[in-house]
């Protein structure tokens, strides 16, 4: 663009605020909507994938009485444990059951308070001898053995490497802080089987906490379950539901699998309705640029009458219609960034379900997307007011204004 020309798209687009402000406006709700769409839903599959990674399990069982005082959706996709237990014979109970392959008891206890506790968090306690759940990913922050005491917290807890925290009177030292899942388990601290059922004795001791008296060396909260090879899930699950009483055993992967489904669908949604909104802003675009070029046909009429050319004319055009339509969408960009980033966890909480940005790569791509696609409307709506621009028959013009 020569200087004649961008000296004429600039004085052109201040000299019309009112025109370029809602040319811009329609490019920014383009612009906004492809990019919060592409990235709320690549947040939720990252957070749905990120949390099957975590479970690893194809079967969890608790106690029935877990079921009628938590939702188990809560409990797998958000990772809400609460506390309950049962009786740890189950697990050599389930252990013997057939088709199964891999097996370890879980423990959770719930610090819902302040006073008891340096931070009110989720405490998940695992079998560092038979746990393949919890650990894999425990290794990918530290690869040492957990000792006694030692924690390790979720990416969200206000806490770090080495620090010491309380909970129920017992000081207990971090050890690591895990990657982010994008789900409630990021706030939640876990320690090997010695330390939780000294802190879950400790909160007995105290009365801190308001469930029965039980004895911690004979509990276990949750049971985490692999299939042996040449079995179904089906097939364990239903012999677990059968033959082993006043248990709930839950088909994780299932349920992650439904939720995909649903996922799918909502993004089949946001997909009909970005492609809605560009066609409607693509519409009403070409609308206001030819109404707009019409307008100034006598502007145009004097510029071709001391020389300027029928392309430059239509380069005019496109110069203001591009200009105004990088603004708008890096308006847009900038608008979905501020308000998606700093409030993913709100996003988590408003969607119950799985919410993980995704890696600054794929956000950087979904930004260029939604710029091209904002761009690729504006210049759309730019050819067509062009076309029409350099068919002015600059004479007939000139005579009307006469």
């Amino acid at each position: 663009m020569n200087r004649f020309l961008k000296g004429h798209v600039i004085r052109n687009i201040i000299k019309r605020p009112v025109r370029s402000v809602g040319l811009a406006a329609l490019v920014m709700l383009l612009s906004f909507s492809v990019f919060s769409g592409t990235l709320v839903i690549a947040s939720m599959r990252n957070g749905l994938g990120s949390l099957k990674d975590r479970l690893g399990a194809d079967i969890m069982v608790v106690p029935y009485e877990a079921t009628t005082k938590s939702n188990l959706e809560n409990i797998i996709l958000q990772g809400n444990t609460g506390y309950f237990y049962m009786d740890s014979s189950y697990l050599k109970k389930i252990a013997s059951i057939e088709g199964i392959g891999q097996i370890s008891a879980q423990f959770y206890l719930a610090s819902t308070s302040s006073g008891c506790c340096s931070v009110p968090v989720e405490i998940i306690g695992f079998d560092p001898d038979t746990d393949f759940t919890i650990q894999p990913w425990i290794k990918q922050s530290y690869h040492k053995e957990l000792k006694e005491l030692d924690v390790v917290v979720g990416n969200d807890l206000n806490a770090f490497v080495g620090d010491t925290l309380t909970f129920y009177g017992v000081d207990v030292h971090v050890a690591a802080k895990l990657d982010k899942t994008g789900t409630n388990l990021d706030t939640a601290v876990y320690t090997n089987e010695s330390t939780i059922k000294r802190l879950i004795q400790s909160s007995l001791d105290k009365k801190m906490n308001n469930f029965a008296d039980i004895d911690p060396d004979k509990v276990v909260s949750c049971i985490m379950i692999n299939v042996a090879e040449g079995y179904t899930i089906e097939e364990v699950l239903n012999d677990i539901n059968i033959h082993v009483r006043k248990v709930e055993a839950i088909k994780t992967k299932n349920m992650i699998s439904g939720i995909s489904r649903s996922l799918s669908g909502v993004s089949d949604v946001i997909g009909i309705l970005v492609i809605v909104v560009w066609i409607l802003a693509l519409v009403i675009m070409i609308i206001a640029f030819t109404v707009s070029s019409m307008e100034r046909k006598k502007e145009f009429a004097v510029l071709r009458a001391i020389g300027a050319s029928r392309g430059r004319l239509a380069g005019l055009v496109m110069g203001e219609g591009i200009t105004i339509s990088l603004i708008g969408s890096l308006v847009g960009i900038v608008l979905g960034t501020l308000l998606i980033l700093p409030f993913s966890n709100f996003l988590e909480e408003a969607f119950e379900l799985p919410f993980l940005l995704p890696k600054i790569t794929i956000i950087l791509l979904a930004a260029l997307m939604s710029a091209v696609i904002s761009l690729v409307a504006g210049s759309l709506a730019c050819i067509i007011a062009s076309y029409r621009i350099s068919r002015i028959d600059t004479g007939l013009i000139l005579r009307e204004g006469n």
